[in-house]
């Protein structure tokens, strides 16, 4: 038999918390092969749960001193099951408001099993509004011309114990949690799986945190957005110089000219050529400062965002 341990972080969002378990626990009853745990980060909850569900058998809540955000809790949870559990096969990472449908762990964790290595959802079904479809579509866009990269998945994931210890020790979990699995270069697969409903209640996510959180996981790639921004303003700035060399010929070898026009665009171009100078100057300094941080991965952070453990 295989030990599954299920982290999921949570802010007041104890109902649905308790259909979620509940569901993971009906899985054992159909799936012996496997023995499920539960991780419930709390998130600096402001509400207490009521369900003796939430402090039952294999189920563990991990309270925070204070909220940390969705990202964070991931990353203490995920480092505390590396450091405090001896034994244990591999870990899921679910949200806990239901639309990780708890149904379809068992696939994660088989396809896991298969190929050993870190196993995504990939979305091929959603049931968000069509403005949330348009935003992540938009930032997918985004993520993908500024990082090279493509992203289609979120944090719904199975990870085999081998690849735990090297998942920890990445500074960036802090930051975006899949994201710097994609970043450190680890070897991961996808599987297509429909993305659910909530058991209950409204998200927690307005607007500005989904930008944020779009934006955390851009950030991940700063040295590679650094290069690519570089390029980009070479690219403009060649673009520019040709525009000022063919202006200068329309004005001087041809009587095509119409007397200020040429002044005018070179001088708007001129300021074009050296904004994108400023703002490449300014990106590549910060990313060669940040090179100089040299800090050690700690892979027992989590202590300093834990109040107590029941």
């Amino acid at each position: 038999m295989q030990k599954i341990y299920c982290v999921t972080p949570l802010y007041n969002d104890w109902q649905s918390c308790s259909v979620l378990v509940n569901k993971i626990k009906q899985l054992e009853n159909t799936h012996s092969e496997y023995i499920l745990n539960i991780v419930i980060v709390n998130d600096g909850s402001v509400t207490f749960p009521e369900d003796t569900v939430l402090f039952s058998e294999n189920v563990k809540i991990i309270n925070l001193k204070v909220n940390v955000g969705h990202q964070r809790a991931i990353a203490v949870g995920i480092q505390y099951v590396y450091n405090e559990i001896n034994d244990y096969d591999m870990v899921v990472v679910l949200d806990s408001d239901g639309e990780d449908r708890p149904e379809d762990i068992p696939l994660l964790l088989k396809k896991c099993t298969e190929s050993n290595t870190i196993v995504f959802a990939e979305r091929k079904k959603r049931e968000e509004s069509q403005l949330f479809k348009a935003g992540y579509f938009l930032y997918k866009k985004l993520f993908k011309l500024l990082t090279g990269q493509r992203i289609s998945f979120g944090n719904y994931s199975a990870i085999p114990s081998a690849y735990l210890k090297k998942i920890v020790a990445l500074n960036n979990i802090w930051n975006h949690y899949s994201g710097a699995i994609m970043h450190s270069k680890l070897p991961y697969d996808k599987i297509l799986i429909d993305r659910g409903k909530r058991y209950s209640g409204t998200s927690k996510m307005n607007f500005n945190s989904l930008v944020l959180h779009g934006l955390s996981s851009i950030a991940v790639y700063f040295d590679s957005i650094s290069v690519r921004i570089l390029k980009f303003s070479i690219y403009g700035m060649l673009i520019c110089f040709v525009g000022v060399i063919y202006i200068l010929f329309q004005k001087l070898f041809t009587d095509n000219a119409i007397p200020g026009w040429a002044s005018s665009l070179i001088l708007i171009i001129s300021g074009i050529i050296v904004q994108l100078f400023s703002v490449t100057l300014i990106v590549l300094l910060l990313q060669l400062s940040s090179r100089k941080n040299t800090d050690s991965p700690n892979t027992k952070k989590y202590l300093d965002y834990i109040d107590d453990i029941r």
